[in-house]
């Protein structure tokens, strides 16, 4: 899929959704558990933010924001969320596949959900993301397991999508990982990720 085709996929459900945030205006959950990690002073990158319910929390505890989002439809609704929240984020539209992304300037990146890319794409994303974060810093990733296309309660239908554990030790070899844990819960994120869930969360730190 081309850029301009998976811009126009995106911001076809962002606007369908009307006035009301697809995936809900409160943080993901597994990220608000990390509120402890984040604070003023720390640079902070959100990758395919969405409609920036995540970057807009990162950015009410002080820290200095950058979101990338690849839909103009849901850079505006994330606009208007830090509009009304009285935060500032620096929001920039790009797919982050061909982004020029920016080396060791963040003090952590936050990847929720960003399940779209096959294998060949994932290598090359998670090594552009690794690259963005300073030495001594954090990721902070989840996702849904390969158990997700039972439950089928959101997520992509391509099990090449899906993370395992095993996968992500290996795509993070030579970080210290932190937090690494399959597991089940429910969760409610506006109307695209509602119900019991397959997730997989990640923290892990770059060496120093």
């Amino acid at each position: 899929m081309s850029t301009s085709d998976h811009e126009a996929f995106w911001s076809a459900r962002y606007r369908d959704a009307g006035d009301d945030y697809l995936f809900g205006t409160a943080p993901n959950q597994f990220l608000a558990a990390q509120e402890s990690s984040f604070g003023a002073g720390m640079t902070v990158l959100s990758v395919a933010d969405g409609e920036g319910r995540n970057s807009v929390r990162l950015a009410e505890q002080g820290c200095t924001v950058t979101a990338t989002e690849i839909s103009a439809v849901a850079l505006q609704k994330a606009a208007r969320l830090a509009h009304g929240r009285h935060v500032a984020v620096d929001f920039v539209q790009a797919d982050i596949l061909d982004w020029q992304w920016p080396v060791e300037a963040f003090d952590a990146a936050v990847a929720i959900f960003i399940q779209f890319v096959g294998p060949d794409d994932r290598d090359r994303l998670f090594r552009k993301l690794q690259a963005a974060v300073r030495p001594g810093g954090r990721i902070f990733l989840q996702g849904y397991t390969p158990k997700q296309l039972e439950l089928r309660t959101g997520g992509p239908a391509a099990v090449d999508n899906l993370y395992t554990a095993e996968m992500l030790r290996t795509a993070f070899a030579g970080w210290q990982i932190e937090h690494l844990r399959e597991h089940e819960d429910s969760i409610a994120e506006g109307r695209a990720h509602v119900g019991r869930s397959a997730l997989i969360d990640l923290i892990a730190r770059k060496p120093a």
